[in-house]
């Protein structure tokens, strides 16, 4: 199946995906994130194609993908917003960065290239709150003196669901407003002051797709996909960013994952000159003694074939493969936690 026919069919249906829908007792079965349902799929249809073996993966948010797993009902979760410590000792989990990317905000305004537009933080955080409201606001034109801005009120698009997507995004807004960091925080869903919501990042993109003078938020490859127009965006040293993968990766360049329980880093506002400021990874989970350690012995030979022979994949649709050393340091982890006998 291809990734684009899915993709397409998804932003339509505005429904829950599968990457694979040739379900046999081999086929690995997990759920949530749809942050990294380009690469799954993309991952999916080669590793078939090499092994037999499919993955059936529901894309239907962090926030259910993390319900599903905690009641064993999925080998595998998603989620791009990483548990703690504590609750994956009380869940009996594992959890793993699997790949990263980068959120993007996208707006569907007449006559606005792609990235044309320019944002920082805080105006994003101050159309979110409402108090920014229409596209030819004096704070918007003085960061896009050459783009012509219309008078039209901004439709703002957010995610309806339970959503790492959002938690990344929340995160950032209260990491460069503190306006937004007091009046609605951080969390996989929060009380939007403004805004229309869509299922997944499908159905973010779908909707700011069709909708003129909107503006929403979505994973890069998302944006690229559909053939959205994303924007650039000020990062905290005030230089200019193209979203693309030398940023994401100076982004990521800091993190230290050895020394975060759990793996659990957060790379919004990350510090350089040439560090995208919305990235982050992608994060799997999996129960430490299984259901069906078959199936979970399965599911591990496709996250190690994917860690071993996916990063081209990953890199053609903009993600940021897992460095080398950290790819150690899961597999041990994977030894060490995982029962699959």
């Amino acid at each position: 199946m291809q990734l684009k026919t899915v993709f397409r069919s998804a932003l339509v249906a505005g429904m829950a995906m599968v990457a694979s829908v040739s379900v046999n007792a081999q086929d690995i079965t997990g759920a949530g994130a749809t942050f990294p349902f380009p690469i799954y799929a993309k991952w999916a249809d080669a590793y078939k194609k090499e092994s037999g073996v499919g993955m059936n993966y529901q894309s239907i948010g962090s926030g259910a993908g993390v319900k599903q797993i905690m009641s064993k009902t999925v080998v595998f979760g998603a989620t791009d917003a990483p548990l703690t410590a504590d609750q994956l000792d009380k869940a009996g989990l594992v959890q793993w960065p699997q790949v990263m990317g980068a959120l993007v905000a996208i707006v569907n305004i007449d006559g606005v290239k792609q990235a044309e537009m320019v944002f920082d933080g805080p105006t994003l955080a101050d159309i979110y709150l409402g108090k920014i409201k229409t596209w030819n606001d004096p704070i918007i034109a003085k960061l896009n003196p050459n783009v012509k801005l219309p008078n039209a009120a901004i439709t703002v698009v957010r995610r309806s669901d339970g959503s790492g997507t959002t938690f990344v995004w929340t995160n950032y807004l209260s990491e460069v407003s503190p306006d937004w960091k007091s009046k609605v925080g951080v969390g996989t869903a929060v009380e939007w002051p403004v805004g229309v919501g869509a299922r997944g990042n499908e159905g973010v993109a779908g909707n700011v797709g069709q909708t003129r003078n909107s503006i929403g938020y979505v994973e890069f490859a998302y944006a690229k996909q559909a053939n959205l127009t994303y924007t650039l965006l000020k990062n905290g040293t005030g230089q200019t960013l193209r979203p693309m993968k030398e940023t994401f990766q100076a982004a990521a360049a800091n993190a230290d994952w050895a020394k975060a329980p759990g793996y659990r880093i957060i790379l919004t506002n990350q510090p350089g000159e040439k560090s995208w400021p919305i990235t982050a990874a992608t994060f799997i989970l999996m129960h430490k003694q299984p259901t069906d350690a078959g199936q979970a012995r399965r599911a591990l030979d496709f996250f190690t074939w994917a860690f071993e022979k996916g990063d081209a994949m990953a890199e053609e649709l903009d993600f940021i493969p897992m460095p080398d050393s950290v790819v150690k340091l899961i597999k041990q982890t994977w030894a060490k936690d995982i029962q699959t006998k």
